[in-house]
């Protein structure tokens, strides 16, 4: 065979490969389109604040206000399964006095932490007290209330437990208000928060972000007048709050603490926080 018959032949098959390798190049060139089902977290991994940088960003530091007026509050954090177990003996060393502990998620996730985290807490001197991450897509909230209450969440008289905390924010699983309009949102806090009361005796604490209360709630101002604000804001304010609350009790101001990321303020001195408490 001539040789210019052997490289007439070969040509087509370089030009394909060129093609392929460019059309590779340009591919590789394009952004990636995000997988909701990888990018999703899984089930029973949501914790307090989980989306609040992502929503609401963060606008400096409470350490910027004044020294007297951080002098009337009572340090505390709030931990969840993923911070394994906590080092209390460290942290009640730096002046945190109060924490909670993620006891529940929907009617099926208990924290697999809890006994370290809760009564670890309680050992080293701690008022202490539960937490559950509602989930109101998945089942009613009464349901929710129950198996918050029969796995942590309950309330006893002894000078050392608070209130349960609802803890009501953005869907890390989906839509923000978990599919509801804001008078079904506002139906289902309502049969949460009746259960939980009945059950316990106590009215439980609501955390929240006013900016996620507005929007699926549509500010409802209904439940200010019994159950206490816990507000959530990474910012040198607590800034404004959901309708109906003229003040917090507690303030998650931060994710970038030092042991635990999750730090809070009680609006009050450490005889504030047993008050509460006690009832």
């Amino acid at each position: 065979m001539r040789r210019s018959t052997i490289l007439n032949s070969a040509r087509p098959r370089l030009t394909a490969a060129a093609v392929l390798v460019a059309a590779l190049s340009l591919l590789s060139a394009l952004p990636a389109v995000p997988s909701s089902a990888e990018d999703m977290p899984v089930r029973g991994t949501a914790y307090m604040g989980m989306s609040v940088l992502t929503h609401d960003g963060r606008d400096g530091t409470p350490e910027a206000r004044p020294a007297d007026a951080r002098a009337g509050e009572t340090e505390g954090v709030d931990v969840a399964s993923y911070q394994r177990d906590v080092a209390w003996p460290t942290l009640w060393g730096s002046g945190v006095k109060w924490a909670y502990t993620k006891a529940t998620e929907g009617t099926s996730y208990t924290n697999s932490y809890f006994a370290q985290q809760y009564d670890g807490a309680h050992d080293v001197g701690m008022i202490r007290g539960a937490y559950h991450f509602a989930t109101p897509d998945q089942a009613g909230g009464a349901a929710q209330a129950d198996y918050f209450v029969d796995h942590g969440g309950g309330w006893s008289n002894d000078g050392q437990t608070l209130p349960g905390v609802l803890d009501i924010e953005w869907n890390p699983y989906g839509d923000d208000c978990y599919g509801k309009s804001t008078s079904a949102m506002v139906t289902w806090l309502r049969d949460f928060l009746g259960r939980y009361k009945s059950r316990t005796g106590r009215d439980a604490v609501i955390y929240t972000a006013t900016s996620w209360w507005a929007t699926c709630t549509g500010n409802y101002a209904g439940f200010a007048a019994t159950n206490p604000l816990w507000i959530a804001r990474y910012a040198s304010t607590a800034g404004t709050l959901p309708a109906g609350w003229s003040s917090y009790t507690m303030w998650q101001y931060t994710s970038k603490g030092p042991t635990v990321g999750d730090h809070d303020k009680f609006n009050g001195a450490v005889d504030k926080v047993r008050a509460l408490a006690t009832g």
